[in-house]
């Protein structure tokens, strides 16, 4: 009976140091982009409680950064604080004292947990930053991108942490989207995996599990879908406003599917499923569209330049 307690206790000893390698515990966080991405990320995980280090080229920039952070704290504190105004007050004081602001990156990488990266769309300057901070990163740190488009193992091959990278695609706004997902590269630990999870439940956010394929889950159905919307307009089959009421009235969707394609961006659009369309050339669901890539060359790029497949004032 002792020999069986002693081994019980043995047991649940290596079972704890087992779970405890699984897992780091991410406390402090660096966010590389001050746009609206990275300061939506750097928002949500100041507020939770983790000390977050935002990093972009200029000082102009990330004061930018910040006020956006604080008018946006605003409006949570409205809906959340509506009633208690102290405490909304308070909340608002710590979670912009849990962050600061750098344009050196590579000196404040050295005591941090997690690298979350938040740039231009581009695999070769990813790849040059990742590769640069891989050099002043502690060992334990964890790498991660927060692309919607490209391969996160492809920017984990620049490094030699490779178990140690992963992606995590939040949705804009960051503060409101309540999906963040994970992806696991095939070299990408479980212990790395499991962190990435625990700290997106930790910013209050809801993961989901996805394999590096191109457009993780909600991108790979979505864009499909905004571009065979596209060819039925481009056929004739259906004016584009109908098409957006059908999509809305008939399946439920909050935009239509050319509101949405504005939203977003057709300069992203075309980028994403330009670069879709080169790994895959023969995939009819990645074909370019020449309506589209006539109104990015008109710089009709939706609303952000106050035109795109409909007009804004």
């Amino acid at each position: 009976m002792a020999f069986a307690t002693r081994h019980f206790v043995r047991a649940a000893s290596s079972d704890a140091a087992t779970a405890a390698a699984k897992k780091l515990l991410i406390k402090h966080v660096t966010i590389i982009g001050g746009g609206l991405m990275g300061a939506g990320i750097a928002q949500v995980a100041a507020a939770s409680g983790h000390t977050v280090v935002l990093v972009d080229q200029s000082d102009e920039i990330l004061k930018k950064s910040t006020k956006g952070i604080e008018e946006s704290l605003k409006r949570v504190i409205k809906k959340k604080f509506a009633d208690k105004p102290e405490a909304g007050a308070e909340f608002v004081k710590k979670t912009l004292q849990n962050l600061t602001t750098s344009t050196d990156a590579a000196s404040v990488v050295h005591s941090t947990d997690l690298v979350i990266e938040a740039i231009v769309e581009n695999l070769e300057v990813k790849n040059k930053l990742f590769k640069t901070l891989d050099k002043f990163a502690p060992e334990h740190t964890i790498f991660a991108s927060n692309t919607s488009s490209l391969q996160i193992t492809k920017m984990a091959n620049a490094t030699t942490r490779q178990d140690r990278f992963g992606g995590l695609h939040f949705f804009n706004p960051v503060p409101m989207m309540k999906l963040v997902e994970v992806i696991k590269t095939p070299m990408t630990s479980q212990k790395t995996f499991e962190s990435l999870v625990d700290f997106s439940k930790a910013v209050g956010k809801s993961p989901v599990s996805c394999k590096d394929t191109p457009g993780f889950i909600v991108n790979r159905l979505l864009v499909p879908y905004m571009m065979e919307a596209v060819r039925l307009f481009e056929r004739g089959d259906a004016s584009k406003e109908d098409i957006d009421v059908a999509m809305k009235l008939g399946a439920g969707y909050p935009m239509g599917p050319f509101e949405l394609l504005d939203y977003v961006g057709l300069d992203t659009s075309k980028y994403i499923i330009d670069g879709w369309h080169s790994l895959e050339p023969n995939n009819p669901l990645f074909a370019p569209s020449p309506l589209l890539n006539k109104l990015v060359e008109e710089k009709k790029l939706g609303k952000k330049t106050g035109e795109g497949f409909y007009k804004y004032k």
